[in-house]
């Protein structure tokens, strides 16, 4: 009796201690970080709040536009350390008018908060086509699994036309986002709205006095998935654009934008003044050494395109307009550097002063998924090029890149439109998509088995992209062990045992001719001898399984460039054996992919080839699953093996 009494004491005071231990662990974070830790278990933090209010109004010079933006996170694990620092995007065009910043720890019951005291300033040196952006950067105090962090401030937006999209969700859960905007009734808005749910996304428009009150809110929105290699966020996240037509100032409409042609006027308003000054005469006389032996006009732009993008060096970092207006052609010329603009500005004189006709030409990169038509904004380019017209055909000119070989556009404006320039009037064109045989790694291999070890010989040439990138990265290898670390990796074949022994570089660096290497290899017990019997897969190359995407992949994928793959292998049959058994050819093929591997015996050589095209920039998660049922057919052939057997 005395011991069933102990026990139960025992229990009691143990169930005590417990319920103590968890009531003080409750005790550390607050009924709120409680209740959104079980709804999002697996989540870092949730945005309670995103306001936005933009206030449109006419004033006396034009119109003035004033947005404040608010924001409340909680942070749901101990990775809220490492968002404690943050930043804030401002330019000429966006001024910075007021911050507050502050973190709150739940402390006794209660948040006790902690103001940001310390800003600082720093120059964003990025690809910004628009604008001197600037970040003003700060650290959230005392930040960690439970505590909230508070953001509140203001932007005066110095140009109507810049007006940037808001977003509705994030990689992140957010219970509640709202977008309000108040503007004169004078003031002709539209909004050009992207993914949006029309139930999920609350709208409501009313009028008081001589206000416009436009509002948009969204309650729990689940986080969007992050997932490697997916377009632009921009084709998943809801968001709105909003496009100030028109205003009415003094009994005068003023006209903003709203077509394509409004928007082109003003680019156009930009760019007139520029390059009227006479030409350097060193840039004249440069101009015409280049192309002193150039007969046609083709030939001349050629020449002075290569000369722009091995000589001008990119930098991005503009002012105010200077984000939209070229610098002068001669201070390009003597600075030898320039942004995407000034590229554009040199290349546009030096092929007048050859007597040849250049476009000035807008263009958004491939991260920016509209139309021209759809918006016509700033916010539907970020890049300039110059166009060339010869014979019907349109040659993109983009000299920030080196190594772009004449007649190919640079990867990241494929299948993009170009607003292009012919002085007062314009044209909207499609950049075409390169094909993939253009992107091309050709393979020719020949081995032989000695001991067990394959040693063979090896021929790559590569063209278009993937030259590009290869010669990129080449860049960075000042010696021969980082080169031959690098081909090692690059050219593998077989397993992880493969080893380049030399290699030989032709063409390295050259903008129009393939870049090939010669080298040769070994890969030590790689063919397997049983008995009178030697077994070897030739499926050296196995690159279509790189292609393969995870069954569980939510978005589309994305990829830089179309490409083509071709591998011969040539098996030398050793002395004495002869071919037991050959696989199978096999193809496979639809509107994305083809695939070909064939098996063909000559003489004493057994030789393998394999194709691959893949025509596809991008893969929607249907046609993902449609290129992985016709990769599994592959990759069960590269483990097919050839046998060999002694006569």
């Amino acid at each position: 009796m005395e011991h069933y009494t102990m026990l139960k004491i025992y229990k009691s005071g143990l169930f005590a201690f417990l319920l103590f231990i968890v009531t003080s662990l409750q005790a550390q974070y607050s009924p709120e970080f409680l209740k959104y830790s079980k709804l999002h278990p697996e989540e870092p933090r949730i945005r309670l709040l995103e306001e936005t209010i933009i206030t449109i109004e006419i004033g006396k010079e034009g119109l003035e536009i004033h947005q404040e933006f608010m924001q409340e996170d909680l942070y749901l694990n101990e990775s809220a350390t490492y968002n404690s620092k943050d930043r804030l995007s401002f330019s000429a065009f966006f001024e910075l008018d007021q911050i507050e910043a502050s973190s709150y720890s739940f402390e006794n019951n209660t948040y006790v908060k902690s103001a940001v005291e310390k800003f600082t300033e720093k120059d964003e040196l990025n690809t910004s086509f628009y604008d001197d952006t600037k970040t003003l950067n700060f650290v959230y105090p005392n930040l960690r699994k439970g505590s909230k962090s508070a953001l509140k401030y203001s932007q005066k937006i110095k140009n109507p036309r810049f007006l940037m999209p808001f977003y509705f969700g994030d990689y992140y859960p957010v219970k509640q986002n709202k977008i309000t905007i108040i503007a004169d009734k004078e003031v002709d808005l539209e909004f050009r709205k992207f993914n949006i749910s029309e139930d999920k996304i609350k709208f409501t428009k009313e009028e008081k006095r001589k206000k416009t009150i436009y509002t948009w809110l969204l309650t729990n929105q689940e986080a969007y998935k992050f997932e490697s290699n997916s377009p632009s966020f921009k084709t998943v996240v809801p968001h709105i654009i909003p496009i100030i037509k028109s205003y009415k100032i003094k009994k005068e409409t003023k006209n903003v934008l709203g077509e394509v042609s409004d928007l082109y006027n003003w680019y156009y308003s930009l760019v007139k003044g520029v390059n009227i000054e006479k030409p350097d005469p060193e840039l004249v006389a440069l101009v015409k050494e280049i192309t002193a032996d150039k007969k046609t006009d083709l030939e001349k732009v050629k020449a002075i395109y290569y000369w722009t993008q091995k000589n001008i060096k990119y930098i991005a970092f503009e002012y105010a307009l200077g984000g939209f207006i070229p610098r002068e052609s001669n201070d390009v010329f003597r600075k030898k550097y320039g942004d995407c603009k000034d590229n554009s500005s040199i290349l546009y004189r030096m092929l007048e002063i050859a007597g040849v006709k250049g476009n000035l030409t807008w263009i958004g990169t491939r991260k920016i998924p509209y139309t021209y038509e759809e918006v016509p904004t700033p916010v539907v380019d970020n890049h300039m090029i110059l166009s060339y017209e010869n014979e019907g055909r349109t040659y993109y000119l983009d000299a920030t890149g080196r190594y772009i070989k004449f007649g190919i556009p640079t990867p990241f404006i494929q299948g993009k439109e170009a607003l292009v320039s012919y002085g007062k009037d314009f044209k909207v064109k499609k950049v075409p998509v390169i094909a993939a045989k253009e992107n091309a790694l050709i393979d020719i291999t020949n081995i032989k088995i000695e001991n067990g070890s394959v040693l063979g010989t090896s021929k790559t040439s590569i063209s278009g992209y993937p030259k590009i990138d290869v010669f990129h990265d080449l860049e960075n290898l000042k010696n021969q062990t980082k080169l031959k670390e690098f081909y090692n990796s690059m050219f593998e074949k077989g397993n992880n045992k493969f080893l380049v022994n030399n290699f030989k570089e032709t063409n390295k660096y050259h903008y129009d001719d393939d870049f090939i290497v010669d080298y040769d290899f070994e890969i030590k017990n790689y063919a397997k001898s049983l008995g009178d019997e030697i077994y070897i897969n030739l499926n050296l190359n196995k690159d279509l399984s790189y292609y393969k995407t995870d069954e569980k992949r939510e978005n589309d994928i994305e990829y830089d460039y179309k490409q083509y793959f071709k591998n011969t292998t040539s098996l030398e049959i050793p002395t004495g054996y002869k071919v037991d058994y050959s696989p199978e050819n096999i193809k496979v093929t639809n509107d994305l992919l083809t695939c070909e591997i064939t098996y063909q015996l000559e003489g004493n050589k057994v030789i393998y080839n394999q194709t691959i095209e893949l025509n596809f920039l991008v893969l929607s998660v249907t046609q993902q699953k449609e290129v992985n049922k016709l990769i599994d057919k592959i990759e069960r052939n590269y483990k097919e093996i050839v046998v060999l057997k002694k006569e």
